[in-house]
């Protein structure tokens, strides 16, 4: 602690520990500053307004001296807290934290986002790798049927539509000729073809993202098309679908507008043994809604489901294939076909689906041209093994 007595005139008396150190040496350099100015004051009044050249420097150079020290001293200290207003700017932005566009307009700042000219063009929006596509939904026909390869136009099946006619005889009785019909199926490869120009600055900007889901847009477009012809093709620029042939036999379904249990029932046993054991159901989401509501006369669901993870529901004890391009339930629909595939619908392909890129057909307007090709057949090869179901009452 200090505790001076006596102090030399001018000096400011360190009372104790609790006093303020800077307040204290500014009190003494205030003093000092006034002592020298009183002085200099009694030098000038002595000689009349004559300032002693000599001294008087030396007395300006110990105020400015003074003044830095003051200055200096008046400084914040690291960490002690600034007493003073924020700035605008510091306001401008605490407000905008706080209450984001809603701030008063004066606070805002004039570059906006929303506006190219006014700053825009500095916050580009984010272009995301993740490309937001409609569903695509196909037809499985080609997961059930049977798929051959072939590197000719078209591929002739021999068919046999009957057998020898062998007859009981006696013992000296005559035997008589008889000789099997023969026959052909021939499927037609057909052709699904298209392009597309993407010019070459998308394909630079994209980093290849666009050229990639150029081919995945084809993808999904041959798919879905493909899977309709194989149901509804009519055999001229179209593979043939199963639907449009007429040797393919058909079951009435009982009721006038819907499908019903006994139909269903019919249907199944309305082919050979044979087919029945590797039959699949084929229809779309409507029909299956309603197939699922069906009961027996116990009461119980002719729908059941997978017994475990990995297998198909069933109907009858047969599977179920949903296929988007079957027809709705209807008065003179076939909404639900029952039969063999594998045996009875033969896909053909002649060329896997390809994709030719051609960047010299439009080079000269800076487009680059995709070419997308699929050669394909289909035809129902055994019409016996599939049968329809007729929306009629009788």
């Amino acid at each position: 602690m200090l505790n001076h007595t006596a102090a030399p005139a001018g000096a400011i008396e360190c009372k104790g520990e609790g006093d303020d150190p800077v307040t204290v040496v500014t009190a003494a350099i205030d003093a000092f500053k006034g002592e020298v100015i009183g002085r200099l004051e009694k030098v000038e009044a002595a000689q009349a307004g004559a300032k002693p050249e000599p001294e008087t420097k030396g007395a300006d150079k110990l105020v400015e001296r003074l003044d830095k020290i003051e200055a200096k001293l008046n400084r914040p200290a690291s960490g002690e807290k600034k007493t003073d207003e924020p700035s605008v700017e510091r306001k401008a932005f605490g407000t905008y934290l706080r209450l984001g566009n809603a701030a008063p307009a004066d606070e805002l700042k004039t570059l906006t986002v929303s506006s190219d000219p006014q700053g825009g063009y500095l916050a580009p929006t984010e272009l995301s790798a993740e490309f937001m596509r409609d569903l695509v939904e196909f037809s499985p026909i080609r997961t059930i049927a049977g798929v051959r390869t072939t590197g000719a136009a078209s591929v002739t099946y021999p068919t046999r539509t009957n057998v020898t006619n062998a007859k009981w005889k006696g013992e000296t009785q005559t035997s008589e000729a008889s000789e099997p019909n023969f026959g052909q199926v021939e499927v037609q490869v057909r052709e699904l073809n298209t392009y597309v120009d993407i010019s070459n600055q998308l394909l630079a900007d994209s980093g290849g993202r666009a050229e990639a889901e150029v081919r995945l847009a084809l993808a999904e477009d041959f798919g879905k098309k493909e899977g309709s012809a194989f149901l509804t093709g009519d055999g001229v620029l179209e593979p043939h679908g199963f639907l449009r042939d007429t040797r393919i036999g058909s079951v009435p379904s009982g009721h006038a507008v819907n499908v019903t249990g006994d139909g269903l029932i019919t249907l199944m046993h309305s082919l050979p043994q044979f087919y029945r054991q590797r039959g699949v159901w084929v229809m779309n989401s409507g029909t299956l809604n309603k197939v699922r509501l069906l009961k027996d006369s116990n009461g119980n669901y002719l729908w059941q489901n997978a017994f475990s993870a990995g297998l198909p529901e069933t109907i009858l004890g047969r599977p179920v294939v949903e296929a988007v391009d079957m027809p709705d339930t209807g008065a003179g629909a076939f909404p639900v076909i029952f039969g063999d595939f594998d045996s009875g619908y033969r896909i053909v392909d002649r060329v896997d689906f390809s994709v030719l890129v051609n960047p010299y057909i439009r080079a000269t307007e800076g487009i680059m041209r995709i070419h997308a090709t699929r050669r394909v057949g289909g035809a129902v090869v055994r019409p016996d093994s599939l049968k329809k179901l007729l929306i009629s009452a009788s």
